[in-house]
């Protein structure tokens, strides 16, 4: 007797999406003190342009995700991001020697092991950490490798 199994991946999007209005994820927001600054970091770091837009903001395409970075610092300090932004990437290793010039990989360790190096973690994910000026944690992980907590 085969037993019935829960649809997965296309199947389950597509049972969601005909029975749910999921939201869908479309801009994170990390807060800067220099937006001429953050869009030169950014830009240098992912290797994308960053459009100025009104209200002392820059945003980054970065697939189906807008990253805006909002200079705050006419009202207040920035506020870092509460957890790491992570991107993905197709190869790690372009983007992380231009971290590396930047000279903002990750000093901490991250399960006992370098955050600021290419590493596999112990949940399979070849990525690698670092951090803007304004002390938003940025993680970098490889496509293929990427962890969802799911099967």
């Amino acid at each position: 007797m085969s037993v019935p199994r829960k649809p997965t991946g296309v199947a389950a999007q597509a049972k969601r999406e005909s029975n749910e209005d999921i939201p869908q994820f479309f801009r994170l927001n990390v807060e800067v003190g220099d937006l001429d600054a953050a869009t030169v970091f950014y830009t240098t770091l992912l290797g994308v342009q960053g459009r100025l837009q009104p209200g002392r903001r820059c945003y980054f395409e970065c697939g189906p995700v807008t990253l805006q970075v909002l200079d705050v610092s006419s009202i207040r300090q920035p506020y870092p991001a509460a957890k790491s932004l992570y991107f993905t990437l197709q190869n790690l290793e372009p983007a992380f020697e231009r971290a590396k010039a930047l000279n903002c990989l990750s000093r901490e360790d991250v399960h006992d092991a370098p955050g600021g190096g290419i590493v596999v973690r112990p949940w399979g994910e070849r990525s690698f950490y670092a951090e803007d000026p304004w002390g938003n944690p940025l993680c970098f992980v490889e496509e293929g490798t990427v962890y969802t907590g799911s099967d």
